[in-house]
């Protein structure tokens, strides 16, 4: 007989059997994980809720996200993670433009919490806090008054993400529901994970290293409980604690992203081979272009156990496995099964193999997801049933997709077209540099020039000494015409911890006026 999958299916086989270990080591059990899902899902009944409204949350990494996660995919309700380093009125943004019928948030972000609830988009009495927040209830009071068990007409809930933002407001990803029963792994779900051959049980221990409102690792969070594999959460990302991690609890696949790639290459080799690795089946990554180097590094390293794939919150995408990789180094994979993926130029008719263009993705016979109140951008992105998230890139003969850039950060340098993508994968691999970004800046002649945003390595700094060096170096490994014009550095990079980087912050104040360069 097959092993039990799904939270309620397996907690009442196995109440027991651990399903998340929060950051500071506690253990969470089936048992104890699903009972607090029933609680706050009958919660959520009792006070109006009901199949199609929206819960918002502002928590980090803990058991107490998934069980209000849990507890609104049992009740029909649409579940909004929000990204713990937006402010306020950001915040205030989402609540109002996904209409949430109730809000969550921790103490640790009790000032953006107070600030998001401003003008009273969510009644009071419908805000709950992990801690104390003035004019929030404490989340144990969500369901407390209601008898156990799982809720009354349970009807599968669904996630709503919210896009990055990198270019505008954020658009919220909302999806029909789909009717499928509430202790079934959901269809998209499965096949996510079917792609890096990650089934249930099967001795699988998954590490979650990175924040939970991203698509992806809430995504591999959430079918992993489902799956029976537990669920080892960091509260920020560390490399050699990701490492000790893995060793303790005998890690089996993980969801990262280039930076974190770099960060582990950057520790020392002593302290890379103290750690027995020996578990890790996969590591998946995506979410940010990956410089070649640093990924061959990297499989050199672990070993035929890196995945990459590419994919959009919206759905659809293209997976690579390390082979695969090794034979195409550069591509981001072929279509997953189910998947299109197209280049179309910009009257909608694809191109040529090889040539660049924009990059349509498509989930399933017919794409159902739409922006939530952006009929306009929901249709602006569509060919039919295509979408693109403005990427530039190209097939080869073969089917492999090869990305260049966004459109919106390609640079038209006296009518030629620069990928700054190509740029920084070229600089990002240089010992001195811990991170990069290259984009356009104004220039009376040309339109724009090449200009170079460097955060030093520890115990670098960043002066015309390094310029020169850094100017070299990519000189060897570049066309002129692609070469920086001029670098700036900076002590940080504004990226969050999934490796999104939000590049306008950086290209603003150049094209108003403002700059330093060396």
């Amino acid at each position: 007989m097959s092993e039990p999958i799904g939270l309620w299916t397996i907690a009442e086989a196995e109440p027991d059997r651990v399903a998340v270990i929060e950051p500071d080591g506690t253990e969470i059990s089936y048992g104890e994980l699903t009972s607090r899902a029933n609680r706050y899902g009958r919660g959520f009944q009792a006070l109006g809720l009901a199949p199609g409204d929206t819960v918002v949350v502002l928590l980090p990494n803990s058991a107490e996200l998934l069980a209000v996660f849990f507890a609104a995919l049992q009740t029909g309700l649409y579940f909004v993670p929000v990204n713990w380093h937006l402010v306020g009125p950001e915040i205030n943004y989402i609540i109002a433009d996904s209409g949430a019928k109730a809000f969550v948030a921790h103490e640790r972000f009790a000032g953006s919490a107070r600030a998001a609830v401003e003008g009273d988009p969510v009644p009071e009495e419908a805000r709950f806090a992990v801690g104390a927040i003035d004019g929030f209830r404490p989340l144990a009071e969500l369901g407390a008054g209601e008898p156990p068990g799982r809720p009354d007409d349970r009807v599968l809930g669904s996630p709503m993400l919210y896009t990055s933002g990198t270019t505008g407001r954020p658009k919220g990803v909302r999806r029909p529901l789909t009717g499928e029963p509430v202790d079934e792994v959901p269809a998209r779900n499965r096949l996510f994970f079917a792609l890096f051959d990650l089934r249930p049980h099967d001795g699988h221990v998954h590490l979650c290293g990175s924040p939970l409102y991203h698509a992806a690792v809430l995504s591999c969070a959430v079918v992993s409980v489902l799956y029976g594999h537990p669920v080892v959460l960091m509260d920020g990302w560390d490399a050699e604690e990701m490492l000790r991690l893995i060793e303790r609890h005998r890690v089996t696949h993980s969801h990262v992203v280039p930076t974190q790639f770099h960060r582990l290459l950057a520790l020392p080799a002593e302290t890379r081979a103290r750690y027995d690795l020996s578990s890790l089946r996969k590591l998946v990554h995506g979410a940010a272009p990956c410089p070649q180097e640093t990924k061959r590094r990297m499989i050199d390293w672990l070993g035929p156990v890196i995945v990459e794939y590419y994919a959009a919150t919206e759905g659809g995408g293209a997976v690579i496995d390390s082979a695969q990789w090794l034979a195409k180094p550069g591509s981001v994979g072929l279509p997953w099964p189910g998947s299109q993926v197209k280049v179309l130029d910009e009257q909608g008719a694809e191109v040529p193999v090889g040539q660049p263009g924009l990059v349509y993705l498509q989930a399933g016979a017919v794409t159902t997801f739409e922006y939530h109140g952006a009929p306009e951008k929901t249709a602006a992105n569509r060919v039919g049933e295509l979408f693109t998230m403005g990427d530039i890139g190209y097939l080869d003969a073969d089917g492999y997709l090869f990305l260049c850039d966004r459109r919106n950060d390609m640079i038209i340098s006296g009518g030629v077209n620069i990928y700054p993508a190509e740029i920084e994968g070229e600089l990002a691999v240089h010992p001195k540099v811990a991170d990069v970004a290259v984009f356009g800046i104004p220039h009376p002649d040309w339109g724009e020039e090449v200009k170079a945003v460097v955060q030093p390595a520890d115990g670098v700094t960043g002066d015309a000494a390094l310029t020169e060096e850094l100017l070299a170096w990519a000189g060897t490994r570049l066309a002129k015409f692609k070469l920086p014009r001029s670098i700036d550095y900076l002590d940080s990079l504004p990226r969050d911890p999934n490796g999104k980087l939000y590049k306008r912050r950086l290209r603003e104040p150049y094209w108003a006026g403002s700059a330093r360069t060396i």
